[in-house]
């Protein structure tokens, strides 16, 4: 029996890691040296952007600042406008979802898609809590800032640490009218329903879980979404291993920057390689980095810990994942049976 053969990155995919690990660091590292609030988005949205792409160009820079334009204008428009009304927010936290998955379902704009319904999802969740003073614009603000702040990070990354090779393009498959539809009401009826079954159940603090239970939807159908789903609990729960591992370490000395930043930093770098290795699609690997990702920017802190986010993180995006799943099932089974909404996999 011959001896398996390690798989190593190519130099390509070697700074790509270096670029994932560099920027999540440096936003994490500038929001908590500037004590900005809402340090997810800080130090997620390098992950996604340089995780999610390998390549920047000003097609993907657009994509990027239109996410933050369209979830911006819609928590501040249409929150602050409806949020009184739960039946009419509802549906249009619906057509909302259901337009940014088309985008994602056609795939020309994908990236723009699936970063707006994560930010979306994130700010919907916060905002819906505001209120007893509290403003939404603080909410709206950072997100803007980190935005900017993540593209500029982007642009360090790829000039300090370039390709070596040129990349080829991902082709995109065409799909039918009904599968598109499929995909479309599929993926924006679960995401909205996400929405409603957190606020009825007053779910603060579990913003990991419903965040999970919109990344499982990104393969867009019930076959791949198994699978996602699958991924993802283990990513999260290799996530808050290495989470609860680094709280040891650190022990009391959060308030030190250099130490969790250094700490996020290698472990980002290290899990990339098997995003990278597997195609550059959200599985284990970006689960891994993106838990670890939420835990440092929203829950560390001077004087924090990570043990109870840890903890809770886990058990709450496993039932989140599991009811998702349960929801893309049915669902699918229920477009299957016509067949204008029928999916090009169904057997």
């Amino acid at each position: 029996m011959s001896a398996s053969v390690p798989v190593k990155l190519d130099q390509n995919g070697l700074r790509q890691a270096l670029r994932i690990a560099g920027g999540s660091a440096l936003g994490f590292s500038l929001c908590k040296l500037m004590n900005w609030p809402n340090g997810i988005f800080f130090t997620v949205y390098p992950m996604l952007l340089l995780g999610l792409v390998p390549i920047l160009n000003a097609h993907i820079i657009r994509q990027f600042f239109a996410s933050a334009a369209f979830s911006g204008l819609f928590v501040l428009i249409i929150q602050g406008l409806f949020s009184h009304l739960p039946v009419a927010m509802t549906l249009l936290c619906f057509l909302a979802f259901a337009f940014l998955f088309y985008q994602m379902s056609c795939g020309a704009n994908f990236l723009f898609g699936a970063l707006s319904v994560v930010s979306l999802s994130i700010q919907l969740h916060f905002s819906s809590y505001v209120g007893n003073g509290i403003s939404i614009y603080p909410l709206i603000i950072s997100n803007g800032l980190a935005v900017v702040v993540t593209v500029l990070a982007a642009v360090l990354m790829h000039f300090v640490f370039p390709d070596v090779a040129p990349r080829q393009g991902r082709v995109m498959p065409t799909k039918a009218r009904e599968s598109i539809r499929h995909e479309v009401l599929l993926c924006a009826t679960v995401a909205t329903l996400s929405f409603v079954i957190f606020q009825l159940f007053d779910l603060q603090d579990s913003i990991s879980a419903q965040a999970a239970s919109i990344l499982i939807l990104f393969p867009l159908c019930w076959k791949a979404a198994g699978m996602a789903g699958w991924q993802r609990a283990v990513g999260t729960l290799i996530g808050c291993n290495l989470a609860l591992v680094s709280q040891l370490l650190l022990y009391n000395h959060t308030d030190i920057l250099i130490f969790p930043a250094l700490t996020l930093w290698i472990s980002t770098f290290i899990f990339s390689r098997y995003h990278i290795l597997g195609g550059g699609i959200p599985g284990v690997g970006f689960g891994v980095i993106t838990t670890f990702g939420i835990l440092f920017g929203q829950s560390l802190g001077p004087g924090q810990d990570l043990i109870y986010s840890a903890l809770y993180r886990f058990s709450s995006v496993s039932v989140a994942i599991i009811v998702s799943l349960c929801a893309v099932y049915i669902m699918h089974h229920i477009l299957n049976r016509f067949g204008v909404t029928r999916h090009h996999t169904f057997d």
